[in-house]
């Protein structure tokens, strides 16, 4: 039989095509981009509630683990718990909101690298009745009529950033919460959500961060009664545990964290977070910023 080209230019162009679209990026044959494999890809952060409870590090965390290939155990526990974490080398990265706190964990070379991030701020809020007339004073204010009342007044009472910030309110008010009957001031030993909640069932006041406020308000009978003064900043930190206390810390992951926090997209990314659904944010990103500016030394 002779040979002839032009009777297999159809088959041949089909099977041209079928390697060309086999090649282009985004077939459906072609192949995952190469994922990102880090040395040690288990990462442990350390952070306040106030970070979960609002929804924030739904956001971020994903994204960070899709970006990096780490993967994130995120414990949601109090500040004061999560530099404890970070103290013994149970934590490889903080993200937490006690300045004065932090400072001391720095100074004392628990911590490798500090960044600030974000801010938002304290409010108290309370019954709509409003029992003790706290609306619209100053916090320090607010809180002797609560005391004079008295009123019932919940606390998170677990050394988070919230808990320390409110000691050093009720301090500045000239009182001593040691001193409270139990049943005016009740200590909840849990995350701000659940505090809220408590405050909420029983008519209650409490401190808390805007960001869990708005982002559990529909669920609560509580309002805001007292915002707006400088005591009340609440400030943001993430931190790297320092490998030369703890040489078996994941310092580039969590280094990696860090960093990621405070890129230029990320904080963009926390700008806009809860405009869309509360119609104002719950953080203002910071990174970069001057810490004197927000009433810092450091």
């Amino acid at each position: 039989m002779k040979f002839t080209p032009r009777r297999f230019l159809p088959t041949l162009f089909i099977l041209l095509a079928l390697m060309l679209a086999a090649c282009q990026p985004g077939g459906t044959d072609s192949p995952p981009p190469a994922s990102v494999s880090p040395a040690n890809p288990n990462l442990i952060l350390a952070t306040t509630t106030s970070t979960q409870d609002s929804g924030l590090l739904d956001v971020l965390v994903p994204l960070f683990e899709q970006e990096s290939g780490y993967k994130v155990q995120t414990v949601a526990v109090g500040t004061g718990a999560a530099l404890k974490m970070g103290e013994e080398g149970n934590a490889d990265v903080l993200f937490v909101h006690a300045p004065a706190a932090e400072k001391t964990f720095m100074e004392n070379g628990f911590g490798a690298d500090r960044f600030l991030v974000m801010h938002n701020d304290f409010i108290l809020v309370g019954p709509a009745a409003d029992p003790a007339g706290a609306r619209g004073k100053s916090v320090v204010e607010a809180l002797q009529a609560i005391a004079a009342h008295p009123a019932l007044f919940v606390s998170r009472g677990d050394d988070s950033g919230t808990h320390k910030t409110e000691l050093a309110l009720w301090k500045q008010a000239g009182l001593d919460p040691a001193a409270f009957s139990a049943d005016f001031y009740l200590s909840s030993g849990q995350g701000m959500g659940a505090t809220l909640t408590i405050a909420s069932e029983k008519g209650a006041y409490t401190l808390t961060d805007r960001g869990t406020y708005l982002s559990v308000r529909n669920n609560l009978s509580l309002e805001i009664l007292v915002e707006g003064d400088s005591s009340l900043l609440n400030v943001y930190h993430v931190i790297t545990v320092n490998p030369a206390k703890w040489p078996k810390v994941n310092y580039a992951g969590g280094l990696a964290f860090a960093q990621f926090l405070v890129r230029e997209d990320v904080q963009e990314m926390i700008a806009r977070f809860g405009v869309e659904q509360y119609g104002q944010p719950l953080f203002f990103p910071d990174a970069g910023r001057d810490p004197a500016e927000l009433g810092l030394d450091s």
